[in-house]
């Protein structure tokens, strides 16, 4: 059985040979009795249970299809899908994690995060972050017209984009220091996240033993996932030939 970890899809209607490769790999990556986990930014921008747009709701359908066919699936909030709820995870088929999570992956304790909590150098994102995870932005949100939140979001984004460019790329990755607090005080060896679309593989030394930080890729120009089996952790990208499928598919 297969463990594999996926985030930062950021899948939207301009965007659909990646939904179609996210199908692929529902499909033709996965089999039954593996687990996948969603760390965050599934889509562009959920705009609530309510408001699914066309292009959102065959993902949701591929998803239930998937764990239809006896693949748990897991999803975890990230910074652009924070309103997805539980009729979302009725209609994937996900179940909702929370951020911070601890799983047990091959006998140890393995911390999950979306991770941009870990960026606390970005003092600017940290305080957006704080005011639209807060309840009263959400209500706010929800009690909008879809066109109103598709409006929001379009100026939030234009707003991320402008404000990246100003910052040096240190301060939007993650502070080693936080890293390990975190570690620390979920007791753990290995931490998976994503939100700085930076993929790779960290290893260091935390209180005299061996680490490992686990940064999943994005899927702008192809797919990623981390794959846990048989005892080892493997990063691997993959576009649609190599999964064997085809747009029409």
């Amino acid at each position: 059985m297969t463990v594999a970890f996926i985030s930062d899809l950021h899948l939207c209607a301009e965007r659909p040979a990646m939904t179609g490769l996210l199908r692929a790999f529902l499909r033709h990556r996965l089999r039954p009795g593996d687990t996948l986990y969603i760390l965050g930014d599934l889509f562009e921008a959920w705009l609530g249970d309510d408001a699914v747009l066309p292009d959102q709701s065959p993902v949701l359908a591929e998803l239930r299809a998937t764990a239809g066919r006896g693949i748990t699936l897991f999803f975890m909030h990230g910074n652009r899908d924070f309103l997805a709820g539980a009729d979302f995870s009725a209609r994937s088929g996900c179940r909702l994690l929370a951020d911070p999570a601890v799983i047990e992956s091959g006998g140890e304790r393995v911390l999950l995060m979306h991770g941009d909590t870990l960026c606390i150098d970005d003092h600017e994102y940290q305080t957006y972050r704080a005011r639209v995870h807060s309840p009263e932005f959400r209500a706010h949100v929800l009690s909008l017209t879809i066109d109103e939140r598709i409006a929001l979001a379009g100026h939030y984004r234009s707003e991320s984009a402008r404000l990246s460019r100003d910052k040096p790329p240190e301060i939007m990755d993650v502070n080693q220091e936080a890293v390990e607090t975190a570690m620390r005080a979920h007791e753990v060896r290995r931490l998976i996240h994503g939100h700085t679309h930076r993929q790779a593989i960290h290893e260091f030394t935390l209180d005299g033993a061996p680490a490992w930080r686990y940064v999943l890729g994005d899927w702008y120009r192809s797919g990623s996932a981390l794959e846990y089996s048989a005892g080892n952790y493997r990063m691997v990208n993959f576009d649609l030939g190599s999964l064997g499928g085809h747009p029409a598919e």
